[in-house]
């Protein structure tokens, strides 16, 4: 069975035994350095990790196919791109940048088959006179329309 294969299948194994964790993304270089990222319903601890590289390292053969492995969580610093981790972030804030270049930032209020829903809060100039108002308001985005999606860092 050709080496790639195989990984994806021993790791679907054992995504298939631990259904509290999820595959964000699998790449090989091409030296075979494999790097799978896991994120989890609960989080993705020490743990989760170790099990998840010896369910893949120790069913392969390194005299037969040299390799490196990595397996890590995903962090902060990586984009959301599932429906699974939009549902783990509910009612957080996160950082939209759409296909358009359109920046939206608000709490994630709902999550649904193909879309997210915003609660947006901002402040814009009045219609008649002077200053500004508060403005509270719920924004439905596609999937189909983000480039990308990261849980923004409050401190």
């Amino acid at each position: 069975m050709e080496f790639r294969k195989r990984v994806e299948e021993l790791l679907q194994e054992f995504l298939a035994e631990r259904e509290d964790l999820f595959l964000i993304n699998l790449k090989f270089s091409a030296a075979d350095d494999i790097t799978v990222i896991l994120d989890g319903d609960d989080g993705v601890t020490l743990q989760d990790c170790l099990d998840a590289s010896r369910a893949i390292e120790n069913n392969l053969d390194r005299e037969e196919h040299d390799f490196a492995l990595q397996v890590m969580s995903a962090g902060l610093s990586e984009p959301l791109s599932s429906e699974r981790q939009f549902n783990k972030n509910l009612g957080r804030e996160i950082e939209i940048l759409l296909n358009d270049s359109t920046e939206v930032e608000g709490e994630l209020l709902k999550v649904e088959e193909d879309k997210i829903t915003l609660i947006l809060k901002y402040r814009k100039p009045k219609d008649i006179g002077k200053g500004k108002v508060d403005v509270v308001e719920e924004r439905e985005i596609l999937y189909t329309d983000i480039k990308k999606a990261l849980v923004a860092i409050k401190f």
